[in-house]
């Protein structure tokens, strides 16, 4: 193998010892590579390892771990100690919840997880157009009063975002903290990224990059562990959360431009007590980023009004936990459904946990239904996601594909008529345990009658695919689907 890579015979010695290192690689990997990890990560790894074993084995201690360092991970346990200590008396009095068990055991199954408790007496708007979402985050900060807080995976300072940006440095100039994240890689790629710096540093507004990578300023880790989350607080009062980013619809792209391609969103504006809970997850970030302690500032569950009649959970995820948060809660609610289920995401690449759950509930008779984009905006995830329908649809789940060039980029879904699950997380591996996300469990109120209009409509715009007609694609298109499967477990 060595003579083929270096083009000549090599000296005996250096052959031999080049080969006891080739060998020596693939045996330690073999007890390595799979601990702590699902069979399907590990078999990649040990893939790539075997057929090219230095490049292999680089590239696995490069991305191979994706928990966070101990001291974000001790963080993130004070933490959650903390809001378990702070939310007892809470956890006391119990929800007015009277609904099916199985919703009840969800919301322990997020408080042992998560740390947060189910709070009653919220209101929820959901908003599905994109520039009017953030028009109406924009005349929430114009009336802050004492702070804002603003988290995103992808901001650009843009036409569409101008206003905002506007805002927040009118607010921070009139005296009011506003502090701002965002993810550095996932802001880096997006066009107009030293012009967002250019503002950001002209400005009295507090803000750091999430996830930083920065070798020349100490700042590494693994670089495709990014902060996923979409987070606004204004005063402890109003919040916005769901798939949306802070930046035009195209994504700064000509060629999404030319093509019409723009992402379709959902985010929900929330007043309530849950708000504090919101409120936690930035405060956990911007500790982890800049050691800066904010809980004097929370004023966590003094609410002492209930503008509305949901009750929701906040449910934070990410390589600081070690339990999966997000996975769990979705296929418990999945499992538990005895009618519909109906789900949105653009990328829905299921570990095997989640696939066994969704074709599970097909099988016994639960009407399954799946939206996703009638054409990616990743290549390798698209293709991989492809690769699932034909065992989704012999299941009986029904897929329908939302038309291009729109990116149905909202992530959300229900279950028979009692709950809705909106947030940042995708259904795929990547979402599961590299991403940090935060999504938000809501039930009673009107909240799933909404959701449901919203998906009716996504049916109406969609073309559903059927099992006969997919199964006949071409032999290449299998091929290219099946190739990027195997990437899955790593994207």
């Amino acid at each position: 193998m060595w003579v083929a890579l270096t083009g000549s015979a090599l000296p005996f010695w250096i052959g031999t010892a080049l080969t006891v290192l080739d060998y020596v690689i693939r045996i330690v990997a073999l007890g390595i590579v799979p601990g702590n990890r699902r069979p399907t990560t590990a078999m990649a790894w040990l893939l790539g390892i075997f057929f090219l074993p230095v490049p292999g084995i680089m590239l696995f201690l490069l991305f191979g771990n994706f928990r966070f360092s101990g001291r974000r991970a001790r963080r993130q346990a004070e933490i959650n100690r903390a809001v378990r200590e702070n939310t007892r008396e809470l956890e006391a009095e119990g929800s007015s919840y009277s609904g099916p068990e199985w919703v009840v055991s969800a919301t322990e199954l997020n408080r042992r997880l998560g740390s947060f408790p189910s709070l009653d007496g919220n209101k929820v708007q959901l908003q599905r157009d994109y520039e009017e979402s953030i028009r109406e985050m924009t005349e929430v900060v114009r009336g802050a009063r004492h702070y804002v807080h603003v988290e995103f995976y992808i901001m650009s300072y843009d036409g569409v975002t101008h206003d905002f940006f506007e805002a927040l440095k009118d607010a921070a100039a009139r005296g009011v903290r506003v502090r701002l994240l965002f993810d550095h890689i996932g802001t880096l790629r997006v066009k107009g990224y030293r012009r967002l710096l250019r503002e950001l540093r002209s400005s009295e507004i507090q803000w750091r990059r999430m996830l930083p990578i920065l070798p020349l300023r100490g700042q590494w880790r693994r670089p495709d562990l990014r902060n996923h989350r979409k987070i606004l607080v204004v005063d402890g009062n109003v919040a916005f959360t769901g798939s949306q980013n802070l930046v035009e619809p195209s994504y700064r792209k000509p060629r999404n431009r030319t093509m019409g391609r723009k992402w379709v969103e959902l985010m929900a504006r929330v007043e309530g007590p849950v708000v504090d809970e919101i409120n936690v997850v930035f405060a956990t970030d911007w500790n982890a980023e800049t050691d800066e302690n904010l809980e004097r500032e929370l004023s966590l569950y003094e609410w002492h009004n209930h503008p509305g009649d949901v009750t929701c959970q906040v449910v934070p995820s990410g390589p600081g936990f070690t339990t999966e948060n997000n996975l769990r809660l979705f296929t418990s609610l999945i499992y538990s459904a005895s009618e519909r289920i109906s789900i949105t995401s653009p990328y829905f690449v299921p570990d095997d946990s989640l696939l066994y759950a969704i074709t599970t509930a097909a099988q016994r008779g639960v009407e399954v239904e799946l939206f996703v984009s009638e054409k990616g905006d990743q290549f390798l995830v698209h293709h991989a996601q492809r690769s699932y329908y034909e065992a989704l649809l012999e299941a009986g789940i029904r897929i329908y594909l939302y038309p291009k060039p729109l990116v149905l980029h909202a992530k959300h879904f229900t279950i028979d008529n009692e709950v809705a699950v909106l947030g940042s997380s995708n259904m795929d591996m990547r979402s599961f345990s590299l991403n940090l996300e935060v999504s938000m469990m809501m039930f009673d109120g009107s909240i799933v009658a909404d959701m449901r209009r919203l998906e009716d409509t996504y049916r109406a715009m969609s073309r559903e695919l059927l099992l006969a007609d997919w199964v006949g694609r071409p032999v290449a298109q299998r091929y290219i689907d099946n190739v990027c499967r195997l990437t899955a477990t790593l994207q």
